[in-house]
């Protein structure tokens, strides 16, 4: 990950991983949650005000309603051969299941029903990634939406694919994750200039 101070800073894919089987030895809600924060770039208020009417199963899809001016969409609810961990599909078919109304048609309500509140969310993230060892200052839930851009960005995803993942309305905002090194852009000119001229 790139060191300069205007690059968010995120958690690798092992650390997501590992918060992720934490949180799922606990609770297939908390689970959940997270993979799709995760998976779908979300703020706390974002996933916290999901509802049940915004998962569409059958389409494989969410509905996400943006804010802080961001993009709202729909987006995919993907499969993850090999790490069910990742598994969003199997994750709230799980969760469902287990599910019960509370009358407020959200679809990860608190203990006492209704929607979480962002203190309620960031204890819960905060047990799980202290307890496989993220340091104190990265244990928060909004890092989980810094990791998937980071995460796609070093995977060399477009960088309109992550600004449409984000939400985020200005590609200025997308840009801070996709900080290359003069090795990375010496290495890519190489590889693309020995494709087209092969």
């Amino acid at each position: 990950m790139a060191t300069t101070q205007n690059v968010p800073q995120a958690l690798s894919a092992e650390q997501v991983k590992a918060i992720l089987k934490e949180a799922r030895q606990h609770s297939t809600r908390d689970w959940c949650m997270l993979l799709l924060t995760f998976r779908h770039a979300l703020r706390s208020q974002e996933v916290r005000t999901l509802k049940l009417a915004d998962i569409d199963l059958e389409s494989s899809t969410i509905a996400i309603a943006r804010v802080k001016g961001s993009r709202s969409g729909v987006q995919s609810l993907d499969r993850h051969r090999g790490e069910p961990i990742l598994d969003e599909v199997l994750a709230l078919r799980t969760w469902l299941r287990e599910r019960v109304e509370d009358g407020s048609w959200i679809l990860f309500p608190s203990q006492k029903g209704g929607a979480m509140t962002r203190m309620q969310l960031l204890r819960l993230f905060r047990k799980y990634a202290l307890a496989v060892g993220v340091a104190p200052e990265l244990a928060h839930p909004h890092i989980l939406r810094h990791s998937l851009c980071s995460t796609m960005a070093a995977e060399h995803a477009d960088v309109y694919a992550i600004q449409q993942r984000a939400g985020h309305k200005n590609i200025s905002n997308t840009m801070i994750y996709t900080h290359v090194s003069d090795e990375q852009a010496s290495e890519s000119c190489r590889e693309s200039l020995m494709a087209a001229f092969a």
